[in-house]
């Protein structure tokens, strides 16, 4: 049995639009690990 699978995870939390970069090939933004789940507004807003 051969599996294929994607990941969408970690680029998706930094490109909400990840959909539409993904179909256009616009630049995907780097995640920045510093800013993933912490309270407060920081990387939530600032992307």
């Amino acid at each position: 049995m051969q599996v294929k699978m994607n990941t969408f995870g970690k680029p998706f939390i930094s490109n909400p639009d990840l959909v539409e970069k993904l179909k256009s090939g616009a630049k995907l933004v780097d995640p920045d690990m510093s800013t993933f789940y912490t309270p407060g507004e920081k990387g939530y807003t600032d992307y």
